[in-house]
This record gives structure tokens, sequence and C-alpha cells, in this order.
């Protein structure tokens, strides 16, 4: 007879609890889907594949309302119509009758918990790769459906025509923004799209031919010009979306966390910026001493009076005259011109590891030997490499070692307050990170464990309130599903706040499960004494 009634009571929520949980799923997960259609112009066949990779992340919230919802109107119907009276009359006690209940909140606690940790991050990042497969279909569309296409908010390519069978694009115009600012246009008849698939993310190399580049030097016309960019993520660059192995990768190396790395990559070409300009004052301190920078087709030579870091341009050196520089033939190591002026500067062309370096001189007189001289508006020697004595320093290995110890690397002159503003940024960034990180364990574990005493206390209201409305056990339900729901983002919001104790944080949220869990023994010694 038990049997009979444990088996009715778990298939009528299991009923109600597929029901609601179908409904509950499509509705959140096409909410889910909006970001994904509007940034990046999914196609529609594509759009019900991601809607099967998003459905784990609906499902960590959608499986412990369905169930609370379940529970309570079982068991408030069961109540209302006399069963439960019946059931205390053949002598079954009320904890033998929600048995069934507690079968189903454990397995949704269990699910939960393995849908947060495992299951979600997984999906997430085989979204991920079901976009890094169809890159190519989703720039091209963005191309023909707005004419512009934005590559990691710094290049921002603009196209007539697009021609996806042949991977190329007509009509080009391509905005270079770097630091908030417009560094150059480049126009080009045509450019071909190449993309490389990493493990972690896509390059998007774009190589224009015929271009014509404007930027704050001259304008000038070359035969090819090409730039990479980064594809931009889903989700995968979100904390509560990392995976255990990932989580511990980025607890062991900052550097993992793709948002940190960009990060440190500035504090980097700031800092190298800075070593590079104490470097040459140190070479500058007799007067017939140049400092030596390799390019690709040229060695330079320079002498310059002073080196000051720019105010706001990160990794930009300033130069105060008399400046003196010797170009040399890098194979012979001949002199081939003498540029003498009295300002220009020196900056990163980007952030990366290996980001060249561009020299410019402001209206530099020129001698070429043999009486061959003149005078130009501005001349820019472009690609030079950083010298091997700072790029050793500044290896992705020992790269936050070294920001850590900055005031040490710079003494003569010390580090601007840019520099130790970046810093600081970082650092702050990497604590809140790393309280990120464990506020989202601790939530997903109250979130995953409250689910079982969510549930039971769902089914002691349904129990209690048999002689109201059938819903209105599940509205009084989700009052203290609610309270628990702030405490999670409370506490979350606090933990990850490095101004804020960690430790109150995740003590709210664990406070939230304990105050539920006494409610939901208070309710049922109710119940058992009545």
């Amino acid at each position: 007879m038990i049997f009979t009634l444990h088996r009715y009571l778990f298939r009528e929520q299991l009923r109600v609890f597929v029901l609601t949980t179908i409904a509950l799923s499509m509705m959140l997960s096409m909410g889910l889907m909006l970001r994904p259609i509007q940034d990046y112009g999914v196609a529609p066949s594509q759009t019900l594949r991601l809607l099967g990779y998003f459905l784990p992340i609906t499902l960590v919230f959608v499986l412990p309302m369905s169930a609370l919802f379940a529970g309570a109107l079982i068991y408030g119907r069961f109540a209302f119509e006399n069963e439960l009276d019946a059931c205390r009359a053949s002598g079954i006690s009320v904890m033998t009758v929600i048995l069934p209940g507690l079968f189903l909140s454990l397995l949704i606690s269990i699910a939960t918990l393995v849908l947060s940790f495992y299951v979600a991050p997984n999906f997430v990042h085989r979204a991920e790769r079901a976009v890094k497969a169809n890159a190519k279909q989703i720039l091209f569309r963005n191309l023909q459906r707005k004419g512009f296409y934005d590559i990691e908010g710094r290049w921002i390519v603009y196209a007539d025509r697009a021609d996806p069978a042949h991977d190329m694009i007509y009509g080009v115009i391509i905005v270079e923004v770097y630091h908030d600012r417009v560094r150059k246009f480049i126009t080009a008849e045509s450019a071909k799209i190449l993309i490389d698939s990493k493990s972690q993310f896509n390059e998007i190399t774009v190589v224009a031919s015929q271009t014509r580049q404007i930027d704050e030097f001259a304008q000038f016309d070359s035969g090819q010009l090409s730039f990479t960019g980064r594809f931009p993520p889903l989700l995968a660059d979100n904390v509560k979306f990392q995976t255990i192995d990932q989580i511990k990768r980025i607890r062991a190396n900052p550097l993992e966390f793709y948002p940190t790395r960009t990060m440190a990559l500035k504090v980097r070409t700031q800092l190298a910026g800075e070593l590079l300009g104490s470097a040459i004052l140190q070479k500058m301190n007799k007067p017939e001493d140049y400092f030596e920078l390799v390019g690709e087709d040229r060695i330079v030579l320079m002498s310059v009076h002073a080196v000051t870091p720019a105010d706001k341009d990160i990794g930009k050196l300033l130069f105060d005259g008399p400046i003196r520089l010797l170009e040399l033939d890098p194979d012979r190591q001949n002199l081939t011109c003498q540029w003498d002026c009295q300002s220009g500067y020196l900056y990163f062309d980007g952030d990366s590891i290996n980001a060249p370096m561009d020299l410019v001189l402001d209206s530099p007189s020129w001698d070429r030997g043999g009486g061959v001289k003149g005078i130009a508006g501005k001349h820019v020697i472009k690609n030079l490499r950083l010298p091997d004595s700072i790029e050793s320093q500044l290896t992705e290995d020992r790269l936050l070692s070294q920001i850590d110890q900055i005031p040490t690397l710079l003494q003569k002159p010390k580090p601007t307050r840019q520099l130790l503003q970046l810093r600081n940024q970082l650092r702050l960034f990497i604590a809140k990170t790393t309280n990120q990180i464990r506020s989202e364990v601790h939530s997903k574990l109250v979130l995953g464990l409250g689910c079982t005493t969510l549930i039971l206390t769902g089914i002691a209201l349904g129990i209690r309130f048999r002689g109201g409305h059938l819903l209105s056990a599940f509205g009084a339900s989700s009052i203290p599903a609610a309270a628990l729901i702030i405490c999670i983002l409370a506490g979350k919001d606090m933990a990850k706040n490095p101004a804020a104790s960690v430790e109150t944080g995740l003590l709210i949220m664990w406070c939230g499960l304990l105050a539920l869990t006494i409610l939901a023994l208070v309710l049922y010694r109710k119940l058992t004494r009545t």
C-alpha cells in the first residue's frame, strides 16, 4: 500500500515537474539566445543548435523552481482532497507521505550541482566551439547585414561587398582604434579574410591589398597590409562558466583567464616602454654613446637629450632634442642616413608580447652623405624590436612576478604614476577574479544543497495552505526561495568586492541556507504535531 502511495505521489510530481521544466526552459533559453542573434548574426539553423548548448544553463535555475512548484501543487492538492487525512487515519505518518518529495528534492540537488559545476560550463565551451567553427559565416553575415564588423574593439572593418565563397571583401575601409582613440584609416580595393582556429579562441587575419594609409603622421600608399584580432567570445570569458579544471588553472596562473591576460599585457606595454626609456637614459651618460634599436630592414643608433613617458598613451616615450639618429644597413652595417631634430616619440604598435615599435621624428633634417641633404616633415621608422635585454625580463612566464617588482626594476627614473595605476588595477582585477571564483563555487554549493530544503519547504507550505487556492502554497514558498536567492546574490556581490571581506559574503550565503533549513524544521515540527 505504501509503495503504491509513494509511486502515485512521485508520478504526479514528476508529471507537473516535467511540464513546468519544458515551459520555463523554452522561455529562458530564448532569452539567452537574443545576444548571439543580435551581436553575432547567428544563422537560424545555428540558433537551434546553440539553444541546445544553452539549455543546461537555464536548467540550473529552472529545475529547483519546477520541483518547488510541483511539490507545493501536488501535496497541496493531496491535503486539500483529504487524502492526507485518510493516510493519517490509516496510521501513515506525514514524514512517510513526503518521502517521494524528499527523493525528488535530492535528485534535483544532485542534478543542480552536476549542472552547475560540470555540464553547463562544458556546454558553454561547446557553444564557443560551434560558433568558432562558423566564425567565417558569422563574420560575412555581419558584413552583408550591417556593412561592418568590429574585431576585438580595435579594428572596425567596413566593406561595400562581401564574397564568402572566396573569403574576399571589396571596397574596404579599416579603422584602427587604440586606447579609445582613432589611430589610422586604411582604404583598400579588396581584402582576404583568414581565420585560424586556436585551442581557446579564433584569430581573424585581414590581408588588405592596394592600400592607402592615413594616420597622424602622413598618408601613403602600400601594396599590402595585414592585421590580426581575436574572434569575440560568447560567455567563455565569464568566471561562472569556467570548468573545475579551468578554475584550478586560473588559480595557479591568473594569465590563463583571458581578461586578466589582456590587462596584464597593457601593464607589460607600459613597463616595457619605461624600461626602454630608462635604458636609453643610462646609455646617454656619455655624449658619444648611441642606443641601438634593431628593425626588420635597418639598424638604428639613437642619441637623445631627454626621454619622458607620455601621460596618457600607454607605452609611448617622448624624446627631447637635440636628437640624432643614424640608420645603418643591417647586412653591411654602413651608414645610410643621418637624421637630426628636436622632438620625436616612440610607441608600441599593440599590446601583444611581440608587438613592434614605431619611431617618429618631427621635422628632421637628413643627410645621406655626398652633399645630399634635406628636411622632412615627418620620418617614421616602423617595426623596431624591443631589445633582448628588456624582452627577456618580460616573458609571459615571468610577467606577473616582474610586475610585482616594478619599484625594483625601475629606480632611475622611478616608475610613473600611470604605470603604478595600471599595476594596481591589475592587482585589483586579479583579487576580484580570485574572490569571484570563490563566490561562484560557494554560491553553486548553496544553491545546489538548498534545493532539497527549498522543495521540502514548498511541500510543507502546500500542506498547510490546503484550505486556500492551490497556487497560494507555491506563492508562499516562493518567498523563502526569493530570500535564499537574495542572500546568494548579496553574498556574491560582497565576496567579489576586494574592499569587503570575502568571508562575510560567503557567510551571508550560508546563513541564508541555514535560515531556510530552520524554517523547514519548524514547519515539519508543526506538521508532525498537528
